[in-house]
């Protein structure tokens, strides 16, 4: 019998949640199954919740500071879950990937450079690179026969001498995924070759499915983890977004200094004791949670694979190899993305996200979040089975 029980749905409506409390500012309607933003409806897990709990028992919240421990349960971690063997001052404290990201524009580019994005991708990639003044150059990954891979042909064209930095997501969100050692060699060569900095957002880095293995991109050589900034976090993992807790890994000392003196001028390194704990707690004793989640998440991919297989041939997931998101192909319904959207919504009675959010190669692909239950799921799929037989012709 599973230690957690992931069928046991949490209500979650009127707690200032996002993903149910903004349904009807976002999709119009609150009679919607929420399947958009990317955290899970899942429970945190029982040692983060005890962990806060201790804390909160000293009854002082005051100035705090992240001790030692908190960096060597990172290092820990990353050790026995990935093989990445990490110095503890080499991580850097962010309240979140996406403030890290932005960072990172500002530390090492200027206005007028030039940063490089593979979409479809997530989101607020553009967002770092453009509200900065910054050039966005888009590297459009290619699909083909079932899976996205990297054009690494037109990244070597596309590049040009201002070009500073590229910003990849390895696991890749929404497209899932995992990307092989060979694939990140090849384009760390480049960048190399090119003086361009590898800005790797790995936060999806431990939802990894069984049979495939995450490549964190600074472990593959000492020269391109010298040319590496790494993000990652809890969030995901362990459902803490809410606690804005993040790393940044950076072996160089340079760049780990220009990162610093950012950081340190904005005032905004000190994190809050609440981040700090549930990140301690979760990298120490969060493996057999993990390994459970991971097995629920793998059940939930294939129930919706069969659905669409058996009952909705017009609509074909992605197999996710990594992230709790599957990536569904929907061109065969033959609709834009604004009527893909209203169809999902109005029709099915289900919120996703509409694939050209994702810039480039995410039109008519919707986006869906399979971090819940079993019945919500089963819910959400019948819903969309009954939607798609009404335009059948």
């Amino acid at each position: 019998m599973m230690k957690w029980n992931f069928d046991e749905e949490v209500d979650r409506e009127s707690t200032n949640c996002q993903k149910f409390d903004l349904r009807k500012d976002v999709f119009g309607s609150a009679d919607i199954i929420p399947m958009w933003v990317a955290d899970m409806d899942f429970k945190t897990p029982d040692f983060i919740i005890d962990a806060l709990k201790k804390r909160l028992s000293h009854e002082l919240m005051g100035y705090s500071f992240h001790p030692r421990e908190y960096f060597s349960s990172i290092t820990g971690w990353l050790r026995e879950r990935h093989g990445w063997e990490v110095e503890e001052d080499w991580i850097s404290f962010s309240p979140g990937i996406v403030p890290a990201l932005n960072l990172c524009t500002l530390a090492y580019t200027r206005p007028g450079d030039s940063i490089v994005i593979q979409p479809p991708v997530y989101n607020p990639f553009f967002d770092a690179v453009k509200n900065h003044g910054r050039n966005l150059i888009l590297n459009q990954l290619v699909f083909s026969k079932g899976k996205w891979r990297m054009d690494l042909d037109s990244l070597r064209k596309i590049i040009t001498p201002n070009t500073r930095m590229i910003i990849i997501c390895n696991p890749h969100n929404p497209v899932g995924r995992v990307w092989d050692p060979e694939e990140l060699r090849d384009l760390a060569d480049i960048c190399l070759k090119n003086d361009i900095i590898i800005l790797s957002d790995e936060i999806h880095c431990d939802l990894v499915m069984p049979g495939y293995r995450h490549t964190p991109m600074a472990s593959l050589s000492s020269k391109i983890s010298s040319n590496t900034i790494t993000c990652l976090s809890p969030s995901k993992t362990f459902n803490v977004a809410g606690l804005a807790t993040s790393s940044v890994i950076i072996s160089n000392p340079v760049l780990r200094k220009d990162f610093k003196a950012k950081i340190d001028h904005l005032h905004i390194g000190n994190g809050n004791i609440f981040g700090t704990v549930s990140s301690h707690a979760a990298y120490t004793n969060g493996s057999e949670w993990l390994s459970a989640l991971l097995e629920y998440l793998e059940g939930n991919i294939e129930f919706v694979m069969e659905q669409c297989k058996e009952f909705i041939p017009e609509i074909i997931p992605v197999r996710p190899e990594a992230t709790c998101l599957i990536w569904l192909d929907c061109r065969k319904l033959g609709m834009n993305g604004k009527e893909l959207d209203e169809f999902f919504i109005r029709k099915a009675g289900v919120g996703l996200n509409e694939g050209s959010l994702y810039g480039p190669g995410g039109e008519g692909f919707m986006r869906m979040n399979i971090g819940t239950t079993r019945g919500r799921i089963a819910q959400a799929m019948e819903q969309i089975r009954k939607a798609v037989e009404s335009i059948r012709t």
